[in-house]
């Protein structure tokens, strides 16, 4: 009896640790959603079928209020942490051309044409992330990465 506890015991922290693993993302050089400060795995909150990273829980309850002013920089970052991956030009919703792939904020971005590489080429910063990573350039281009586990 005893011995069915102690297995019992084992197999449910053994699932529990596999779970905790799988769940890791990497936040090497990711930043807050809302700051430009580095993203803490414990300051998150649940963003289309993925999660976003804050600095702190004060930019956390900014992006509870106003997720639609923040969008852009939410969905970057969903990108930049593997949770969601590019499958098409964020422009033209056309088959991508790796000879166009460029970083923007820090993000491998590939488009299907060197034209739609050039409008995000002599864009600003914020302006750059605005044009790929936007509500209607992000529904376009990039969807829910395909879970390692199934």
């Amino acid at each position: 009896m005893l011995l069915k506890k102690v297995a019992s015991g084992l197999a449910i922290a053994l699932v529990a640790t596999a779970t905790v693993f799988a769940g890791d993302i990497d936040l090497e050089g990711v930043k807050c959603v809302v700051a430009s400060k580095p993203a803490d795995a414990s300051k998150s909150a649940d963003y289309k079928d993925g999660k976003v990273y804050f600095c702190c829980n004060g930019c956390a309850g900014k992006f509870a209020k106003d997720k639609e002013k923040f969008a852009s920089s939410a969905n970057r970052q969903l990108v930049a942490t593997k949770q969601y991956e590019q499958k098409a030009c964020p422009f033209s919703g056309k088959d991508l051309n790796p000879d166009t792939a460029t970083e923007v904020s820090g993000v491998k971005v590939t488009f299907c044409c060197n034209g739609c590489k050039g409008k995000v080429e002599k864009a600003e910063d914020d302006a750059k992330v605005k044009m790929v990573f936007g509500e209607k350039s992000f529904a376009k281009a990039f969807a829910k990465a395909a879970d390692e586990t199934e």
